[in-house]
């Protein structure tokens, strides 16, 4: 790097580091509380506009679920809007929609959740609606029939017919041998065929409690405002026991594992993954914070070492990326993926090889200072700027609560970040990119089956 290049590059994360000084400094002001029946309650101010958005988070989602009974935590968000005690099936929405606001739902490997944005003086009525439905669900069997049969539909749009979806969802479950984590979301077909309404009755007894849930609100409020309503509307709704729920522990060393999957898809392709921690589950939560600079050294734009070395050094692959969800409340996936250069007649062999180059480069030799400073600018200036949303800040405290971290944690991330050295990148690397570790798939196209 020229002199005129470390200048740019130093002005570059001096310019990002003044907001993340700012918000180490002086974060939104946050707030706790939780009710008599065990509901947990974040409210964290932000008056930059009349609106607020409202979120309750579930501790239950596909990893919770066994075999035979998948996708009911999946299910189950879809029937929540098919009424309660108080509306019929649709009439929340609609309430939700005259009154201008925004709603939506979604479920992962760790939790379900729901939300609305809407302007600050209805707040009530979303939380009214909210604790109607975890209070008194119908659930209603004709409403579960035809539902049934979208959730099908929605499989096969987005996993079924859907070639690289599919390819994924073979080579998670086969990443994951001892965790629920390889259950999908949405479940396998076999089970929503045969899923029956009574098994999401009890499911929704189960989880859908004061006690298992935490309610986010983020936006133009303060903290007594939010308890009044919320003490008014969830408040008088029973606490009931939860089955137990243990953290998805996986091998330490499962072992080399390889898949040839072959799919409708044109060229071929490869995946690969590394069971590692998470922040739930590492003892080192330096060395998780290595990973996420890692995964950004990969991928992290056009001079990343997977675009600037292989894409367009070598000519060995003509795409490629590196991910890494530190936030689950088990064990994860550090994860590889490329397509070989078949216009320089490059393999599979030759892209696999070309990525455990990248990854012992990482190990023999720890990266420049100017090299980990220009990865960690990238990484900070995305969190900040993702934090500037009501919604990216209440969705931060609902995920961190929910997996069983705290969400004093999105206030101190970016100067964790910033303690990450060389060394430490290089320790992880060594750690955890072992073949012991790792899981490998094979995408070909269909017609070059034998």
């Amino acid at each position: 790097m020229n002199a005129l290049a470390r200048r740019a590059a130093g002005l570059l994360l001096s310019t990002l580091c003044l907001p993340l000084a700012a918000l180490a400094a002086d974060p939104q002001p946050t707030h706790e509380f939780t009710l008599d029946n065990g509901l947990k309650v974040v409210v964290r101010e932000d008056h930059r506009a009349p609106v607020v958005v409202s979120q309750i988070w579930y501790k239950v989602g596909s990893s919770y679920e066994t075999p035979g009974q998948t996708g009911l935590s999946h299910a189950l968000e879809h029937m929540m809007f098919k009424g309660s005690a108080k509306v019929g099936p649709g009439e929340a929405s609609l309430i939700l929609r005259d009154l201008g606001a925004e709603e939506n739902a979604f479920t992962s490997d760790d939790y379900t959740a729901y939300y609305q944005v809407l302007a600050r003086d209805r707040l009530g009525v979303a939380l009214e609606l909210e604790a109607d439905r975890m209070a008194s669900l119908r659930l209603p069997a004709d409403e579960f029939s035809r539902e049934i049969e979208v959730i099908k539909e929605e499989r096969r749009l987005r996993t079924d017919d859907k070639p690289m979806g599919k390819a994924f969802e073979r080579f998670k479950a086969m990443a994951y041998p001892a965790s629920g984590y390889h259950t999908p979301t949405i479940g396998w077909m076999a089970d929503l065929d045969r899923m029956k309404i009574e098994e999401l009755r009890h499911w929704y007894q189960s989880w859908y409690v004061p006690n298992n849930a935490t309610l986010v609100v983020v936006g133009d409020v303060t903290p007594d405002e939010v308890k009044t309503l919320a003490q008014r509307y969830f408040g008088a709704i029973p606490r009931r026991d939860t089955p137990p729920a243990k953290i998805p522990r996986e091998l330490d060393e499962p072992g080399e594992r390889q898949i040839t999957l072959r799919v409708k898809t044109q060229l071929p392709s490869l995946m690969l993954a590394f069971n590692v921690p998470s922040f739930a589950t590492a003892e080192d939560k330096r060395s998780v914070n290595a990973l996420r600079l890692i995964a950004a050294l990969l991928d992290g734009g056009y001079s990343a070492r997977l675009p600037s070395q292989l894409e367009r050094g070598e000519e060995l692959i003509s795409g490629g990326s590196s991910s890494y969800d530190a936030y689950t409340r088990g064990d994860t996936l550090f994860q590889l993926s490329a397509t070989p250069n078949s216009q320089k007649k490059k393999t599979l062999a030759d892209t696999e090889a070309g990525l455990w180059r990248l990854l012992e480069q990482l190990k023999t030799q720890a990266p420049s200072a100017e090299e980990l400073e220009r990865v960690r600018a990238q990484v900070i200036a995305g969190l900040v700027y993702e934090r500037d949303s009501i919604t990216s800040q209440a969705s931060a405290i609902g995920m961190l609560e929910t997996v069983g971290l705290s969400w004093k944690m999105m206030d101190t991330e970016l100067s964790d970040l910033q303690s990450v050295t060389p060394q430490d990148i290089q320790k992880a690397a060594r750690t955890y990119f072992t073949r012991e570790r790792l899981s490998v798939a094979h995408v070909l196209p269909e017609e070059n089956a034998q």
